[in-house]
């Protein structure tokens, strides 16, 4: 099943080209929207969404939460996401590369990689939200603007994943 899965799927982009392509399209977000790229400004608006309808007046009385209710879910940076989500899987589609899978360290069993997976994502959303940015939102979008703060928060991330990927190294092959 793996290889006919890659006999039949297209070959990757060149990251020089995919590079450039998300220059483009970060250049393009600024010009259309006035904001760049971002993910989890998203997951903060549908964390107060529904927290509000379980708790409405403790999210109204919240000063950080209350600001999300304003826009509710009709947020650029929710159509956004949205937005990536369907041409990600568009692109998977037509590139003959969709497939479900749990993909993660080749030497750890399955409920592992979940484990893993799961630990990975709570910590990234909860330093995405402490830096007040992701990868997209701040790495990309901050740096492009030659904020400090970007570029503090690449550097952050890219020693985090150093780390990471030493204390793990022994899960992979």
């Amino acid at each position: 099943m793996q290889a006919a899965f890659q006999r039949h799927s297209r070959p990757l982009w060149n990251p020089y080209v995919a590079g450039i392509a998300m220059g483009i399209a970060l250049l393009l977000a600024f010009v259309a929207t006035g904001h760049g790229l971002g993910v989890t400004g998203a997951t903060t608006s549908l964390t107060a969404v529904v927290a509000g309808s379980v708790a409405p007046s403790a999210i109204e009385h919240n000063h950080y939460l209350g600001s999300y209710l304003q826009n509710g879910l009709d947020s650029w940076i929710v159509w956004e996401v949205i937005g990536i989500a369907v041409g990600a899987l568009a692109a998977s589609l037509i590139g003959r590369r969709f497939r479900l899978e749990f993909d993660g360290p080749t030497e750890a069993k399955r409920g592992t990689r979940i484990a893993l997976a799961l630990v990975g994502g709570a910590a990234s959303g909860f330093g995405a939200r402490m830096a007040m940015g992701c990868t997209s939102g701040m790495g990309l979008s901050g740096s492009s603007t030659l904020a400090a703060a970007g570029f503090l928060f690449l550097i952050g991330f890219f020693v985090a994943g150093i780390a990471f990927g030493k204390v793990t190294k022994g899960l992979w092959a």
